[in-house]
């Protein structure tokens, strides 16, 4: 399953010490992620992705948010830096699920 989207980046800063940037993946995707991966989740619910953005593509997993009922996708400073992006940009984001 691939899904395409566009998404705000956006940080999650709930810790004191260190920052995290996300795209969240749209709200009918992330159902059927779920649906899909029932049973196949690893730590924290999480799903092995490929993701791509621009030029760049990574191995990662995406969460699941409960606060915004969506998966969320980690998007690395090396990927924000290379494709010149950051917090508060909208981006195309592919993301390739790697557990179903």
């Amino acid at each position: 399953m691939d899904v395409d989207f566009d998404a705000e980046l956006w940080v999650w800063d709930a810790r004191r010490d260190e920052t995290w940037t996300f795209v969240s993946l749209p709200a009918e995707a992330s159902a059927e992620i779920r649906a899909r991966t029932a049973g196949l989740r690893r730590g924290f619910g999480s799903v092995r992705v490929r993701a791509s953005l621009g030029r760049s593509t990574w191995t990662t997993s995406i969460f699941p948010d409960s606060a915004r009922d969506t998966y969320v996708l980690p998007v690395k400073r090396a990927v924000r830096t290379a494709e010149r992006v950051d917090a508060g940009d909208t981006v195309r984001v592919t993301v390739e699920l790697l557990d179903a």
